[in-house]
C-alpha cells in the first residue's frame, strides 16, 4: 500500500512539472485584481444612442488630458493664415456647441496650418481643423458635417474609453504573461503576439470602427439640432469619398474607420432619426460676438474644471 501511494505521488508530481505552465497564486491574485476594477470602473451611458460603456478614468481627469494636449498642440502647430477660414469654423463650431448643451466644456475650435484633409477632437471640447480640409468644403454645412462628427466624440467620451480599453488590455497581457513564466520563452513570446495580435484587430480595431459610426450617428443628430439639414452630411461623405477614390483603401479589418461605402450606409440610415431633431429655424441664427482672433492663439490657457 506504501509503494502505491508514493508511485501515485510521483505521478502527479511529474504530470505537474511536465505541463506547459501552470496557474500560480500570482496569476490570479492578478486576476482578482482586474475583476476588481472593472467592478469599480465607471459605467456610463452614450448620449442618443443608449449604448452602455466600461470607462475606468473620470471624465475631470479625461478633460484635464483633453486640456493638456490641446495646448500642446496649438504650441507646436500654426494657426492657418487664412482669416476666412477661423471665421467660419468659429461660426459653425459654436452653433454646434451650444447644441450639444454641454457649458461645462471650454469649447474651441481652431484651424491648423496643415495640407492634409482632416480633423480631430480632444475631452473637454477642444476641435482641431486642418486647413486641407477646406478644398473639400462647400458650405457651411459641409464643414457642419465635421465638426458635428469631431464633437461627437467628445460628448460621448470616447477617447476615455478608448484609453479604459488599452489599460484593460495591458492588464490581460501582464496577466497571460505571468501565467506563461512557466512555459518557455519561445511559447511565451507566441502567446503574447497572438494576444497582441487578437486584442488589436479582433477588439481595439473593431471597437473604434463602432465609435465611428456612433459619432456619425450623434454627428447628423447634433447637425440637425443646430439648424443644418443632416441630409446633406450624407452628400458630402459622398462627394469626399469620391474625391479619394484612387487612394489605395486599407483593409477594413486593419482600419480604424469604416469603409467609405458602409459608413455612407449606415449615415443613411441614421436620417429618420436626425431629421426628428432638425431645426430649421436656426439657419440663419448666428452670434455676433466672435472667440479671440488667431493672433491670440499661443497666449490662450485653459484651466482644467470639474464637469
Amino acid at each position: 500500500m506504501r509503494q502505491d501511494r508514493d508511485n501515485g505521488g510521483n505521478r502527479g508530481r511529474k504530470s505537474q512539472e511536465g505541463a506547459p505552465f501552470a496557474f500560480d497564486g500570482d496569476f490570479w491574485a492578478l486576476c482578482l485584481v482586474v475583476g476588481i476594477v472593472v467592478w469599480l470602473s465607471g459605467c456610463s451611458t452614450v448620449p442618443y444612442t443608449g449604448r452602455q460603456q466600461l470607462l475606468m478614468v473620470s471624465q475631470g481627469q479625461e478633460i484635464s488630458l483633453g486640456y493638456q494636449a490641446f495646448e500642446q498642440v496649438k504650441r507646436q502647430s500654426r494657426p492657418a493664415r487664412d482669416p476666412r477660414l477661423h471665421e467660419v469654423t468659429q461660426r459653425v463650431g459654436e452653433r454646434l456647441a451650444r447644441a450639444a448643451d454641454r457649458p461645462d466644456f471650454r469649447w474651441e475650435f481652431v484651424v491648423l496650418e496643415h495640407p492634409q484633409a482632416n480633423a480631430f477632437c480632444l475631452p473637454g471640447g477642444k476641435v482641431g481643423v486642418y486647413s486641407g480640409l477646406f478644398k473639400h468644403i462647400q458650405s457651411d454645412t459641409d464643414l457642419a458635417t465635421v465638426i458635428s462628427h469631431e464633437t461627437a466624440h467628445v460628448l460621448a467620451r470616447h477617447a476615455g474609453e478608448r484609453l479604459s480599453q488599452s489599460q484593460l488590455a495591458q492588464l490581460g497581457g501582464l496577466g497571460l504573461g505571468m501565467a506563461m513564466m512557466g512555459a518557455g520563452p519561445a511559447a511565451g513570446q507566441t502567446a503574447m503576439l497572438g494576444y497582441n495580435l487578437g486584442t488589436q484587430y479582433g477588439v481595439l480595431l473593431p471597437y473604434n470602427r463602432k465609435q465611428e459610426y456612433e459619432a456619425d450617428r450623434i454627428g447628423m443628430i447634433l447637425m440637425a439640432k443646430a439648424g443644418y439639414d443632416p441630409a446633406q452630411a450624407v452628400d458630402f461623405w459622398r462627394r469626399f469619398a469620391y474625391a479619394k477614390r484612387d487612394k489605395m483603401a486599407m483593409p477594413a479589418f486593419l482600419s480604424s474607420h469604416p469603409s467609405d461605402g458602409d459608413r455612407i450606409r449606415a449615415m443613411e440610415a441614421s436620417l429618420v432619426e436626425a431629421r426628428r431633431y432638425f431645426q430649421p429655424q436656426l439657419a440663419n441664427q448666428t452670434r455676433p460676438e466672435m472667440p479671440q482672433p488667431a493672433s491670440r492663439w499661443q497666449r490662450h490657457e485653459n484651466r482644467p474644471v470639474k464637469p
